[in-house]
């Protein structure tokens, strides 16, 4: 994280015949003699069995989109997410390992997307003002979550400049999740699996998410982030 101090019926239908086995009744009275055993019967009703019609295939529901996020698209998609309001500015005649500090959790602050308590400690960076070229292992904690960078300082009399790097990246979810959304159509869930707060690598493969249609189709994606809290969404 690199910078510069110049900054988702069935029915079934059956039939049944009603009379389907409709048997006709004689009665009465007859002076006729009783016709012989064994002739033949008068034939029966036909019967109609049971029959079925096709089964309905059950439909999927339709789910309702997520709200449009408030800002629209922009260029790149580290300017969609709001930069987070830094409070604490040191006064600009304040020591330079004050202004140091500060500068690092203030970029920390903004890559994760939301201020937060950030402290930074740099062993050795309140010798950092002296003529020379300086380099300090810094660490800084985020929101609870710590990770360790490298710290620049190339001192003159009267002016520095400095730079930190580190491999690793604070960012909170809410500002994955927007970047998947805006990413992917007909959005009406994203899950992605992280804290609220994240320490990633911006070197590693990134955060996995899954984003789940209006059609109620489950699709997945992938989120890198980069050094200075930029997220990045493909299809995986």
């Amino acid at each position: 994280m690199p910078f510069r101090t110049t900054s988702a019926r069935t029915t079934g239908a059956r039939a049944l015949a009603v009379g389907a086995a409709a048997v006709l009744l004689l009665a009465g009275c007859s002076d006729d003699p009783t016709p012989d055993a064994g002739s033949t019967p008068p034939p029966s009703a036909p019967s109609s069995g049971p029959t079925s019609a096709p089964i309905p295939t059950a439909s999927t529901p339709s789910l309702t989109p997520l709200p449009t996020p408030s800002l629209s698209p922009l260029p790149t998609p580290s300017e969609a997410w709001p930069t987070p309001k830094v409070t604490g500015t040191p006064d600009a005649d304040a020591p330079l390992a004050n202004r140091i500090r500060f500068a690092i959790a203030k970029q920390v602050q903004v890559a994760a997307g939301r201020a937060a308590s950030t402290k930074v400690t740099c062993p050795g960076i309140d010798d950092a003002d002296q003529p020379g070229a300086h380099a300090l292992t810094c660490t800084v904690n985020y929101a609870g979550k710590t990770f360790t960078g490298r710290l620049t300082v190339d001192a003159k009399q009267y002016s520095a400049t400095y730079k930190f790097t580190s491999e690793s990246v604070a960012i909170v979810k809410p500002k994955v999740v927007d970047a998947v959304q805006r990413a992917a159509s007909g959005a009406a869930k994203v899950t992605c699996t992280m804290e609220d707060v994240t320490v990633v690598k911006h070197t590693a493969q990134g955060i996995a998410c899954d984003v789940t249609t209006v059609e109620n189709a489950v699709q997945p994606y992938r989120a890198q982030i980069s050094g200075n809290g930029q997220v990045l969404v493909a299809k995986a």
